[in-house]
């Protein structure tokens, strides 16, 4: 007959709380990994007090990414570049990479349209969100889902 001592019960409690994790990465890895609470800072203080509307922005990404090293993202905002109604500032949030605010583009009436397209590197899979800041101080907002199978920026700063 074996006798449970000490050590063998916290060798078993420490290998339940192993496989415990294990099984909740498996079946949620992306919560896992998830950095949603810094993204969502950084939107807010993007945004501020203001109300975050949803339309005029238009982000495109593949939903499907091979390699996060290099890959297209494109944003446009359908609003006129005039001295009265223009473009300020289009800002991207990843919430999976190590640095949620992966760029911001600073416009004006001159830039003519507002319309980027660039390479950018995502961590993982994850939601990326696009944020237009007009001249009037409105916020308009897009988002889309990506899922990244072979991941970059994974070297913490």
């Amino acid at each position: 007959m074996k006798y449970i001592t000490k050590q063998n019960a916290e060798r078993r409690t420490w290998l339940t709380r192993v496989l415990l994790l294990g099984v909740s990465v498996c079946l949620h890895p992306l919560s896992a990994l998830a950095k949603k609470p810094e993204a969502l800072e950084a939107i807010q203080k993007i945004v501020g007090s203001n109300t975050l509307n949803e339309g005029k922005v238009k982000l495109v990404l593949p939903p499907l990414i091979e390699n996060g090293n290099l890959v297209v993202l494109k944003v446009g905002v359908d609003n006129p570049m005039t001295e009265q109604n223009y473009v300020k500032a289009i800002h991207i949030i990843a919430e999976g990479n190590p640095l949620p605010n992966v760029f911001s583009a600073y416009l004006t009436p001159r830039s003519g349209t507002a319309n980027i397209t660039t390479r950018v590197r995502l961590a993982e899979s994850q939601k990326v969100w696009a944020i237009a800041q007009l001249s009037d101080g409105s916020f308009w907002q897009s988002s889309v889902q990506t899922m990244v199978t072979t991941s970059a920026c994974t070297e913490e700063p």
